[in-house]
């Protein structure tokens, strides 16, 4: 018998839905910010300095205000040209309301507009506005103010002419939906660090800050241009650098130890492309290198960065056979070598720069690669060969870097073919899965013996691992990878991975999904939980980057009232637990083991009669402590930190690769000055469990 054909689907025009005008961005607001959460919420504040920023870069503005003011609302101030207020051509409303109500509208498309834009990666002032509660433009130029305001990206009346101005320049001023945003908290930090880092990349271009979150009494923004002109001493930060990337690089390298203290700096412009490198070298066996177009950050590099290691490494190798520094038997300086402990940061600019990719994070303009090997290449040649005692502790560095990869290529290799004559056997303490689909299968990395032991009884032994760690593993911030491949602790991780290591890294072996750092809730647990994060960080980025690094979430108490039990996992979440339940919570006691102690005065009672014993029960709360995962029996450790549907996972994330470097250099490197103030600056956010 034929089967029965498939009831037709009705599928006409009337099903298509159009979205008009800022609609879609509402609809889909990941789409266009990447996220609801801090950092779309961050990326709003981003796309309005980035315009006033793009004033700067084409000489038309040199300085910008931004003030945090009370509920959460921003407020960007440019003393550049101010958006244009009359009637545009195409839209038939004024300029100043088709760049904040049309997608993709504004000066940085086709000519006549700016020369040099960075807003090309991002998404405009249009969709600020459709994601705010409500915006406010205020425009100064031609000798009057303008002002239009808008809700939810709707216009509330055309633009207008409020007042006369000798000021010119452009005020945006916004609030972020809190029915879009998961937050609307903005991270003064995360702030400071973009716009130190934009003032850096624009000479003379002063970039201010205010935090007026907390102030009381009234601002009245209508009376002044600039907040700071109100004086109401408020919390602030200003960035000005005259010394464009040479200030960045020295602001880079402020702690450490330098090996060529005259910071190499080059601008120039080739083929319409405007290049400017700075770099040094420090004592560090770590690369930091940079890359910017248009003065956003390409943080997986592209042609730019391609064409400044190719230069470099070609300029090494050439001056090292010139000077006798480098014999023929020795063979030449690779990539990795000329780059170890490279702090370069590397700056272009260009009229339409081409990126691979939609997340922008990589160009493709094969003039980049072009105008940089060649302006950086004649540059830097010039700079080793007019200054012979700086070129000398270079190359003598990177000769360093060449015996030091050719004793640790000797290591690995004798490593990896000792565990190949073992036939690459997986460790021995390791309690793997039996699935060998790896998209379900996580590996629990535990501290000691005691919790492997529960680990291993209480897991799903189908889909989850369990690999016990003896003791701290080695600090693998400052160590070669030959010393690190030594360290069997190590070595037993690498090899229950499966990827490799080093040039032999094959992210596709991946042997599980989830691996999950599950160390003790005490100063030790945090300790190891950091040396492994310092491991995945500098050897296993990928793996942050493609979501596979979680650290587990063991409770910290167990609060049992008769039979019901609840775990908790901070002392506030404790207190709401205990003060639901009717108690203070300084009034039960905490012990370290669940106990059965009665009331002394129940005593008699319990003799009595069942019936007494189990209403003294059913009335006592118990509490109890959790030192470390192997004073869990393995029944807790299943229901509250192993079972995929209970269980709380943290997914380690790297939203700013450039401050994370920084501080695990400076908390796990080798120089104690910075790790003191670090710990002296930050003593007061401790939680410490004595």
């Amino acid at each position: 018998m034929p089967k029965e054909a498939k009831k037709e689907r009705k599928y006409g025009a009337d099903e298509i839905v159009v979205l008009e005008g800022l609609e879609p961005v509402r609809k889909r607001p990941g789409m266009y910010i990447g996220s609801t959460g801090p950092e779309g919420l961050h990326h709003l504040l981003v796309e309005i300095f980035d315009n006033s920023r793009d004033e700067a870069m084409n000489g038309f503005c040199d300085e910008i205000e931004v003030a945090l003011l009370p509920g959460e609302a921003v407020r960007v101030v440019d003393n550049g040209s101010g958006i244009p207020v009359e009637i545009h051509k195409k839209t038939k409303v004024s300029t100043l309301e088709t760049v904040l109500t049309i997608l993709h509208a504004g000066g940085k498309f086709g000519e006549g507009g700016y020369n040099i834009s960075g807003g090309l990666h991002g998404v405009g002032a249009s969709v600020v506005n459709a994601l705010s509660t409500w915006l406010k433009a205020e425009v100064h130029r031609d000798g009057a103010k303008y002002v239009q305001e808008f809700k939810i990206g709707k216009k509330q009346y055309n633009a207008k002419k409020v007042a006369s101005s000798k000021l010119h320049g452009t005020i945006i001023t916004f609030q972020p939906d809190p029915t879009i945003f998961s937050e609307t908290v903005y991270d003064w930090h995360k702030i400071v660090n973009h716009l130190r880092s934009q003032a850096y990349l624009v000479k003379g271009l002063r970039v201010r800050l205010i935090d007026a979150r907390a102030y009381q009494g009234k601002i009245d923004l209508d009376k002044c241009f600039y907040l700071q002109d109100l004086n109401l001493d408020l919390p602030s930060m200003s960035f000005f650098f005259e010394g464009g990337l040479l200030s960045l690089i020295k602001f880079h390298n402020q702690k450490e130890k330098v090996i060529n203290k005259e910071v190499f700096y080059i601008e120039k412009e080739l083929n319409s492309v405007a290049v400017e490198i700075a770099l040094q070298y420090v004592d560090d066996i770590d690369a930091k290198e940079i890359s910017y177009t248009n003065n956003t950050i390409t943080p997986e590099g592209g042609t730019h960065l391609t064409g400044f290691r190719t230069a470099l490494t070609r300029i090494l190798n050439d001056y090292a056979k010139k000077n006798n520094y480098l014999k023929e038997s020795e063979g030449n300086f690779t990539g990795d070598d000329v780059r170890e402990g490279l702090v370069a940061v590397i700056s272009v600019k260009l009229h339409d720069p081409q990126f691979e990719g939609q997340t922008k994070a990589k160009l493709g303009s094969v003039e980049a690669r072009g105008a940089v090997e060649t302006v950086f290449g004649e540059a830097f040649n010039a700079y080793l060969e007019e200054r012979p005692d700086e070129a000398k502790l270079i190359v003598n560095k990177v000769l360093l870097a060449l015996k030091s990869r050719k004793a640790a290529k000797a290591a690995k290799d004798s490593v990896l073919r000792k565990g190949a004559l073992e036939g690459m056997t997986l460790p021995g303490k390791l309690a793997d899965c039996q699935t060998r689909d790896s998209d379900e299968a996580e590996i629990f990395i535990v501290e000691g013996d005691s919790a492997g032991g529960s680990s291993k009884q209480g897991r799903d032994r189908r889909t989850q691992a369990v690999l016990p760690l003896k003791g701290k593993i080695l600090n693998v911030e400052k160590a070669r990878l030959d010393k690190m491949l030594a360290f069997k602790e190590i070595k037993s991780l690498i090899i229950a991975m499966g990827v490799g290591i080093g040039d032999q890294l094959d992210l596709s072996k991946l042997r599980y999904n989830k691996i999950i750092i599950a160390t003790d809730a005490d100063v030790d647990g945090a300790h190891i939980r950091t040396l492994l994060l310092t491991f995945f960080f500098r050897y296993y980025r990928e793996l942050i980057d493609q979501n596979h690094i979680f650290i587990a979430q063991p409770p910290l108490y167990k609060i049992k009232k008769g039979k019901e039990i609840i775990y908790t996992y901070s002392d506030d979440e404790k207190a709401k637990v205990l003060k639901s339940l009717g108690v203070e919570p300084e009034a039960v006691p905490v012990t370290d083991e669940e106990t059965d102690n009665l009331e002394e005065e129940n005593s008699e009672e319990v003799i009595a009669g069942e019936e007494v014993l189990n209403k003294a029960r059913s009335n006592k709360i118990q509490i109890q402590r959790y030192k470390g995962l192997g004073e869990m029996n393995p029944e807790e450790l299943w229901e509250t930190t192993m079972n995929p549907t209970t269980r709380l996972l943290k997914r380690v994330d790297v939203h700013d690769a450039e401050e994370a470097d920084k501080t695990f250099d400076t908390l796990m490197g080798s120089e104690v000055e910075p790790r003191k103030l670090f710990i002296q600056s930050h003593a007061t956010m401790a939680n410490l469990d004595i």
